[in-house]
């Protein structure tokens, strides 16, 4: 899929005054920190289209942005809530299960991950919880290019076994790095795949 644009399109604080549109949508979310603003950017090859920080928890609405006028891409809010004071963390966390389980729309749910690191509690509840739900979603491992290849190997290898201990079928995984450009094209067409289906 070649982009040949992406332009930022609405901010809602909930579900219900998201756009109204009936274009799919692709959503992603992650703990925070975990290089989300960076894939997005590097993805729409925009420097700057979601805002990175290195402040974790800056997304604080539903963020959507239209690409190539045929779909949206969707800068969901963090879960895990790392410096988030309570009070916000109270309308997060109905904010993104209102979006992910109300959401007519969403078509697939991009799981960011960080590669670095061990299977997390906190990331295997929320798969447990989309899978519950019957929520389509794809996990993406980010920030390759901070290990070697065999370690990367080793720890998505780790998650997937961690996973199957509850699943009997894994979903789709992705290796990125932003700073790379890792993944991008793999990304890209699986979107292109699923838009194509929905449109026979």
């Amino acid at each position: 899929m070649d982009i040949k644009s992406a332009s930022f399109v609405k901010s809602s604080p909930t579900v219900a005054l998201c756009p109204d549109s009936r274009l799919p949508e692709y959503a992603f979310i992650g703990r925070s920190n975990v290089g989300k603003s960076s894939l997005i950017n590097m993805l729409v090859a925009q420097k700057n289209l979601a805002m990175t920080s290195s402040k974790p928890g800056k997304t604080l609405l539903i963020n959507h942005f239209i690409v190539n006028e045929q779909w949206h891409l969707v800068d969901l809010p963090g879960y895990g809530f790392a410096n988030v004071p309570k009070d916000v963390r109270a309308k997060l966390e109905p904010m993104i299960k209102g979006y992910i389980l109300k959401r007519e729309q969403l078509t697939n749910l991009f799981l960011l991950i960080d590669v670095r690191h061990e299977p997390q509690k906190v990331d295997l509840e929320f798969m447990e919880f989309l899978g519950e739900n019957g929520v389509p979603f794809s996990i993406v491992f980010t920030k390759a290019d901070k290990l070697g290849p065999m370690r990367v190997k080793e720890n998505v290898e780790a998650y997937q076994n961690a996973l199957l201990e509850q699943w009997e079928e894994l979903p789709p995984i992705f290796i990125t790095s932003s700073e790379k450009k890792q993944g991008r094209t793999e990304l890209l067409d699986y979107i292109e795949e699923i838009n194509a289906s929905l449109n026979n």
